[in-house]
């Protein structure tokens, strides 16, 4: 799969609603009102990964979740990457609470 260019990265960001470019990766920073509800999405987001075999760094402080998104074996931001936070958009927006 090939590596999209900054433009093209950039290009997609207005579709992804809360996500940006940093340090070479899609990110994106969701509070959630408890730290189980964080953990709740976690879980959600960790099955669809596993199911599509593409999975996120994720960083979890508390009731803060970061997701970063990179395609490591391609060595950037792929297609992949851009669908995967439009499914983790999805995830988020059925989360309860």
């Amino acid at each position: 799969m090939a590596v999209l260019s900054n433009d093209q990265v950039d290009a997609a960001l207005p579709d992804l609603p809360g996500w940006e470019r940093a340090a070479g990766a899609l990110r994106r920073s969701t509070k959630f009102p408890t730290f189980l509800d964080g953990i709740d999405a976690v879980c959600r987001v960790a099955e669809f990964a596993e199911e599509k075999d593409h999975h996120p760094d994720i960083d979890i402080r508390w009731r803060t979740v970061t997701f970063a998104l990179v395609t490591h074996s391609a060595g950037g931001i792929t297609e992949k990457d851009i669908q995967m936070a439009k499914e983790i958009n999805r995830i988020l927006s059925d989360q309860p609470g």
